[in-house]
């Protein structure tokens, strides 16, 4: 069998390696110069940015990925736990510290909150089990069609879950302080949620940064992509880089290869990386079309997001390696960017900045760091050059008053990243961040599909189908289609 894979993404290379170790012919196509996709390196002047992903959480499923190649951890690249886990500044001016610690955190909730450590251990103690049920019946399935959800030991183990309701409403009938459900609801951006939209049983993302902990690979998350793009290599797989797929050819209803900017790829099996609405409306011929324009206009989407890249010529002792600045208009916040008839951005909102060199000094020069500044917008921002500057004023300066600490002034590397950079880079519909948010309609058979509707030998893989948004994910998301294809 030979595979092509559009797209050198992690969804691509992920399963590119799968199916090349099982003595497939695999070719990849890339528009961009490098793989990774949104997980790329951004280099200069001697910094080292990761541009997209900059969390290593659930390293259970990392290990799980590379123990099916026949390699550790170890093998790969050099793994180190973060401590403190992140660093939370609130508007008040209060700032907290989330340890590596269980029971570290346990004394923290405990002074937020009457009896507010004893709800934590027994809330993370549900979390690690409920977990690995989630992992095990629901993540780690192929939801092929709705008949899939009838089954018998997925209905048993299920409803043991916390699967109705909002995550919000599950955390508030727990905890009373304001401060305790804003550190157990950060965690749902990362799946570009909003606390009221995303289903309760993503708490169990609190057993993964307070159970299971925080990870930082030395060199950067871009080290994952080195190593899976090594493991294509090793097992053969070509690289067409700087080569954009204009089409999917098709013939007698089934897909045969691809048309791209440099030529025609030929494959018994087509595999999409790309974004996945992208490719349902422009690769494909409308009839080939699993999903029309209609459909993926319906759907709810993560928010569009302008990271900051800046490398500052002096060391920022007031940051750690993960920094959350929540506002105190948590709700509000989420709703006006989410809201769909009139989407907005509020005058306070919750911003995310990342410093790697507080753990890495091979990622800055001397004395110096690197700093990643992630801001959601909404999709009313307009995205010109002039509202980039006054957002980067706007934060950075605001970064300056909660840390005590000088950016401005110190700029040895800057670089914006929009929404436009987005639709350009990675084809992104409406420009998202990260795609189709977690809504309960939005989630396992209710995703886009990883096989065609239309034409047999075409199939996707990445953040849009099932199980979602997240590295993790999209590793289990490779793993599922490739299971499928071997089987097939």
């Amino acid at each position: 069998m030979s595979v092509l894979v559009v797209g050198a993404g992690v969804g691509g290379l992920s399963i590119a390696a799968i199916l090349a170790d099982s003595g497939k012919e695999v070719s990849v196509v890339e528009k961009n110069s490098a793989p990774g996709g949104r997980a790329r390196f951004y280099r200069e002047a001697g910094y080292t940015f990761d541009m997209g992903p900059s969390w290593y959480l659930m390293p259970d499923i990392y290990e799980k990925y590379f123990k099916e190649l026949g390699l550790g951890i170890e093998d790969c690249y050099e793994l180190v736990r973060i401590d403190p886990s992140y660093r939370i500044f609130f508007e008040d001016g209060e700032t907290m510290d989330v340890s590596s610690n269980v029971e570290d955190n346990i004394g923290l909730f405990d002074g937020l909150e009457d009896g507010g450590g004893d709800k934590l251990r027994r809330y993370l103690e549900k979390a690690a089990r409920d977990y690995r049920i989630a992992v095990d019946e629901l993540l780690m399935r192929d939801y092929d069609r709705l008949v899939s959800l009838i089954d018998g030991r997925l209905i048993i183990e299920g409803l043991k879950l916390p699967l109705f309701g909002n995550i919000d409403d599950y955390i508030s009938g727990i905890f009373s302080s304001d401060e305790a459900k804003r550190i157990l609801e950060y965690s749902i951006g990362f799946i570009g949620g909003s606390p009221r939209n995303t289903p309760s049983i993503y708490y169990i993302m609190n057993h993964v940064d307070l159970n299971l902990g925080v990870w930082y690979p030395m060199g950067g998350m871009g080290k994952v992509v080195e190593k899976l793009h090594e493991l294509c290599l090793e097992r053969g797989v070509s690289f067409h880089f700087s080569e954009e797929v204009t089409r999917v050819l098709s013939e007698k209803g089934r897909a045969t290869g691809v048309e791209t900017t440099r030529g025609v790829h030929r494959a018994d099996t087509i595999v999409v990386n790309a974004d996945y609405p992208y490719a349902e409306m422009n690769l494909l011929n409308e009839r080939d079309a699993s999903y029309d324009e209609g459909y993926w206009g319906s759907k709810l989407y993560s928010p569009p997001a302008v990271v900051i890249y800046v490398g500052v010529s002096r060391k920022l002792d007031g940051l750690e390696h993960h920094n959350l600045y929540l506002a105190g208009d948590w709700s509000l916040s989420f709703d006006k960017l989410y809201d769909v008839e009139d989407p907005g951005w509020p005058g306070n909102t919750s911003y995310y900045v990342n410093v790697t060199s507080r753990t890495d000094p091979s990622v800055a020069p001397e004395n110096c760091e690197t700093v990643f500044i992630l801001i959601p917008v909404s999709d009313g921002f307009q995205d010109t050059e002039e509202a980039r500057e006054r957002l980067y004023r706007r934060i950075v300066e605001h970064i300056e008053e909660v840390t005590g600490e000088e950016i401005i002034g110190h700029e040895a590397v800057k670089k914006v990243f929009g929404p436009r950079d987005f639709v350009e880079d990675y084809n992104a519909y409406r420009g998202t961040s990260l795609g189709l948010v977690h809504t309960l309609s939005q989630s396992a058979v209710f995703r886009p599909s990883h096989r065609s509707r239309k034409l047999r030998g075409l199939y996707y893989t990445g953040q849009y189908t099932h199980p979602g948004i997240g590295l993790p994910l999209v590793l289990m998301s490779s793993q599922i289609l490739a299971k499928h294809l071997l089987k097939e």
